[in-house]
């Protein structure tokens, strides 16, 4: 079952100090907004689909060479564990947990995303001797 979104997402681009539409479909969320009136807007950067490939790309790796966990996705929550990404539960007997966090694109940033996929790297360089291969500027 796929999550739905809370709310359309919009894309703009700088041009100066305006915001652009890039799409038609873009445009169209400014339908009904009046010339000069004040409207609320969440800046975000889209986030950097090769380097989310990338990432994945280098768990598949690691998962096949070394048989570390048994999926991809499990040494998955294993890394947001060890690199601290995580979310804390507090259990109805008032034990606290620590479960692994989300690198979905509307969790976390670009930039907390690269300080993630770094921190990755390292660990698995430390603890199963990781070179990671290289994926150009995607990496």
């Amino acid at each position: 079952m796929s999550k739905k979104r809370d709310r359309a997402v919009y894309a703009f681009i700088r041009k100066g100090t305006s915001l652009v539409p890039e799409m038609e479909y873009d445009a169209r969320a400014l339908d009904g907004i009046n010339q000069g009136q004040r409207v609320r807007i969440e800046i975000k950067e889209f986030r950097n689909l090769e380097r989310h490939r990338a990432y994945w790309a280098m768990l598949h790796e690691v998962v096949s060479a070394t048989e570390c966990a048994l999926t991809p996705e499990r040494l998955h929550d294993v890394i947001k564990l060890e690199a601290g990404l995580i979310e804390h539960v507090r259990l109805p007997n008032g034990l606290m947990v620590a479960l692994p966090g989300s690198i979905a694109f509307d969790k976390v940033s670009e930039a907390e995303f690269v300080a993630f996929f770094e921190a990755a790297k390292r660990w698995l360089a430390v603890t199963f001797d990781y070179a990671p291969v290289d994926r150009s500027e995607a990496a």
